[in-house]
């Protein structure tokens, strides 16, 4: 008999229905639009106009089921440095540096050394990341969570000039120029935990082989933020647009900074998956197509560049101590992604 697959909507997420009814939300946000809103919903941040020149870009996210691995390992000191470093590189992706942070932190009952080393990731992360953490809000909610429950959100907000905003003149012939990332991020962990705590019956301190270190360990590697590395070459004309690799995988976010009629070209030989991915993928029986619309697959963000200056690109990456790859190239078609294999 074959294995049977878990999958993202086995573990609880249906990617399908969450696409269909953001359709709706999409059409009742852009109902409140205001003149100074400069950008259509659906990018990797909203951007709002300041005058001047200068345009707020602001986006939103959480950690999601991470924090149920967090819970787990008794460690809550990575979570919030998870949140920042994901939501700087939202913005990143528009061309924003970021200006300041805030979270929202709710329990069923409050503990105050859960917030203190959550609010400790917080603050390493806009350290990190040159923010500032300004404020949130604290909730205890016994009706809504369980006791020892938590959740975990955060708001940035970035600046960019109006000229200097991506994506920019993509088209045909660019090449695609992928990052890698350190692991999950924090993306994919309903399925991740399905199938390491309920199928395979795994501890956080249990140690895998394939994977030379504890379950715990693992899952719980902090979110890379590609800030430091990145934001110094956005003012390189060669660079046309960033996409920032989480949930929906390369197969939903790379599309977002494409155009109609520019269809993407990946080429699956160039990526050299991480043997997290690998595990999952053999040990749950998950399907290709499933793996790069739930995981990263180790691509952390892809950045569109013109072909005539990939190379001097990558040369300005590796000095900052990334590891380019060239991973594609954008040719004519439907706005989509299509994977080659050789």
């Amino acid at each position: 008999m074959p294995k049977k697959a878990v999958t993202y909507k086995s573990s609880g997420v249906d990617i399908d229905v969450q696409d269909n009814a953001l359709k709706v939300v999409k059409k009742i946000a852009k109902a409140t639009f205001t003149k100074n809103v400069v950008s259509d919903i659906g990018l990797f941040g909203g951007l709002f106009d300041i005058g001047k020149g200068k345009i707020l870009v602001a986006s939103a996210d959480g950690v999601g089921t991470k924090i149920k691995v967090a819970k787990m390992k008794g460690v809550y000191n990575t979570i919030g440095h998870d949140l920042v470093n994901h939501c700087v590189n939202d913005i990143l992706a528009l061309g924003a540096r970021p200006l300041f942070f805030l979270d929202y932190f709710a329990m069923g009952k409050l503990e105050g050394n859960v917030l203190i080393e959550v609010a400790k990731g917080l603050a390493k992360g806009c350290k990190e990341n040159e923010c500032a953490l300004i404020g949130g809000e604290t909730a205890e909610m016994p009706d809504l969570y369980k006791e020892g429950d938590l959740d975990l959100a955060g708001f940035i907000v970035g600046i960019v000039d109006r000229k200097k905003i991506l994506p920019r003149n993509v088209e045909i012939g660019d090449v695609l120029i992928a990052l890698p990332s350190n692991g999950l991020h924090t993306n994919g962990y309903s399925l991740v935990r399905k199938l390491f705590f309920e199928k395979l019956k795994f501890g956080v301190n249990d140690r895998i082989k394939e994977l030379g270190e504890s379950v715990g360990d693992s899952l719980l590697k902090i979110h890379k933020s590609y800030f430091s590395s990145v934001y110094p070459i956005l003012e390189d004309r060669n660079l046309k647009a960033i996409a920032h690799i989480t949930g929906g995988g390369i197969t939903d976010n790379l599309p977002r900074v494409l155009k109609e009629g520019i269809c993407a070209e990946v080429w699956l030989d160039r990526i050299d998956v991480p043997p997290i991915f690998r595990f999952i993928k053999e040990k749950g029986n998950v399907s290709e197509e499933e793996m790069f619309r739930v995981f990263n697959m180790g691509v952390g963000l892809i950045l569109v560049v013109d072909k005539n200056g990939a190379d001097d690109i990558i040369k300005k990456l590796k000095k900052r101590k990334e590891s380019p790859f060239l991973i594609g190239e954008l040719v004519k078609g439907k706005k989509k992604i299509k994977y080659i294999k050789n």
